[in-house]
C-alpha cells in the first residue's frame, strides 16, 4: 500500500471551530480553466474622487456633507440593513417550521484614511493604530447599548467580494443577537474549555480552563516555519493559514502570548502589534499577484465588552478568544478566484491547494509593497 502524502491525496480536515469539514484536493488545481475571469482592481486611482460619497467633505447620497477629515471618519450607514429599535414584535407563527425574531441595532461606516487611492497595505503604522482604536471605540459604545448583544467588525475588499466603494473604509454591524457563526465558534470555544484538559505549555482562560485558539496557536508556533502554516508573527500575534482554511490564501490572525476575549483588552503594545501584523499581511497579498489582492476580513471576539455586563459563568459569550478572520478569494492568479459552488453549496467545503502550500507561497512574498518596487 502507498504512504499517505497530503500533497497529492484527497483527504478531509476538521475545523473545531465551527464543527465543520474541508475536503482537501491538492492535485486539482492542475486543472485547465476556461470558466470566468476577473478584472484586477484598478490601482491608478486618484487620492481625491469628487464623485465618491465617502471622500472628505463631499456630499453623500442623503444629503449629509462629509468633514474633512483627517485620520479617520465614523457615519451611521445611510443604507443600514439593521435599523434602530424598538421593533414591533414578531406575527405568530403559522407553524414551528416557520419562525422569525425581530432583530434591532446600527450598522457604522468606517472610513480607514481621507485618501481615496489607499488600502491597509499601502498605509502606515500609524494609520492602522488609528482604525484599531476606532474600532476599539465603536465596539465598546455600541456594545454598552441597552439591548446590543453582539458587535461584528468588518471590510469587504475590491469588487469581487462586493465592495461597492473603492474608498478605504470598514463596517461595524451591532445586533440584538449573535449572528449563525461567531455563535458557534462561542458554542465550540465553550464546549472544549469545559471538557479538555490542557495539552501544552499554551496560555489558559482566567478560570483555569484550556482555551481552543491558545492550544491551537501554541500548537502552531512550534512548527518548524518552513513546513507549517504561520505565514508572520511578532511578539504578540500569529498570522497563518489555519488547518482547516477553505479559501485558498485564507489567514487566521491571532494573539498567542496570552488570552485575550476583545479587542478592548488589548494593551498599548499589542495593539501596535496588530497594526504590525495587519500591515506585513496585506502587502504579501498584494505582492502575491501584483494586485490589489480582494478580501472579507472580520474580527471574532467577546460578543460585547465586559463593561457594565453581568458575567455569567456558563453564558457562551464567556468563552471567546479574539482573532480575526482574513477570506481571499483570489485561487490562481488576479483574474482567476475560487467559487464556492455545487459540491461547496450541497455537500462541504472543498479546497484546491493544501493550507501548507499557500503558506509557504505567502511566506515567499516581500512586504516591500510591489508598487514600491516599481517606483524606484
Amino acid at each position: 500500500m502507498s504512504t499517505f502524502d497530503p500533497t497529492t491525496n484527497p483527504h478531509r480536515r476538521f475545523n473545531p471551530l465551527t464543527n465543520e469539514h474541508v475536503l482537501v484536493s491538492p492535485h486539482r488545481n492542475r486543472r485547465p480553466w476556461l470558466g470566468q475571469t476577473e478584472l484586477p482592481q484598478a490601482i491608478t486611482l486618484p487620492d481625491y474622487d469628487d464623485k465618491c460619497y465617502l471622500c472628505p467633505g463631499n456630499t453623500r447620497m442623503n444629503g449629509q456633507k462629509n468633514p474633512d477629515y483627517a485620520q479617520t471618519f465614523t457615519f451611521e450607514n445611510d443604507f443600514a440593513a439593521i435599523l434602530q429599535g424598538p421593533t414591533p414584535a414578531a406575527p405568530v407563527s403559522l407553524h414551528p417550521l416557520m419562525t422569525s425574531e425581530p432583530v434591532h441595532g446600527a450598522c457604522d461606516v468606517l472610513m480607514f484614511h481621507p485618501r481615496h487611492d489607499l488600502t491597509l497595505a499601502r498605509m502606515s503604522i500609524k494609520d492602522i493604530e488609528f482604525i484599531i482604536s476606532d474600532w476599539i471605540r465603536i465596539y465598546r459604545m455600541r456594545g454598552s447599548q441597552p439591548g446590543i448583544e453582539y458587535v461584528q467588525i468588518f471590510e469587504n475588499k475590491g469588487t469581487m467580494m462586493g465592495c461597492s466603494n473603492p474608498h478605504p473604509h470598514g463596517q461595524v454591524w451591532s445586533l440584538s443577537a449573535v449572528p449563525t457563526i461567531p455563535a458557534q465558534e462561542l458554542r465550540s470555544m465553550k464546549k472544549y474549555a469545559l471538557s479538555s484538559g490542557a495539552l501544552s505549555e499554551a496560555p489558559r482562560r482566567a478560570d483555569g480552563n484550556a482555551c481552543l485558539l491558545c492550544e491551537y496557536a501554541h500548537a502552531e508556533s512550534k512548527m518548524i516555519s518552513n513546513e507549517g502554516r504561520v505565514v508572520i508573527s511578532n511578539d504578540h500575534w500569529l498570522a497563518l493559514v489555519p488547518w482547516w482554511a477553505t479559501w485558498p490564501f485564507e489567514i487566521l490572525a491571532l494573539p498567542y502570548r496570552r488570552h485575550i476575549e476583545a479587542i478592548s483588552d488589548l494593551s498599548d503594545e499589542e495593539r501596535n502589534a496588530l497594526a504590525n501584523i495587519l500591515s506585513r499581511l496585506t502587502r504579501r497579498y498584494d505582492n502575491l499577484f501584483s494586485c490589489s489582492f480582494a478580501y472579507s476580513m472580520g474580527i471574532h471576539q467577546r460578543p460585547v465588552p465586559r463593561n457594565g455586563v453581568p458575567i455569567i459563568p456558563e453564558s457562551d459569550i464567556n468563552f471567546a478568544h479574539l482573532h480575526i478572520h482574513f477570506d481571499p478569494p483570489l485561487l490562481r492568479s488576479s483574474s482567476v478566484r475560487k467559487f464556492l459552488v455545487g459540491f461547496e453549496l450541497m455537500a462541504e467545503s472543498q479546497r484546491d491547494l493544501t493550507p501548507e502550500q499557500a503558506a509557504q507561497r505567502l511566506r515567499q512574498c516581500s512586504e516591500v509593497h510591489y508598487l514600491d518596487h516599481a517606483d524606484r
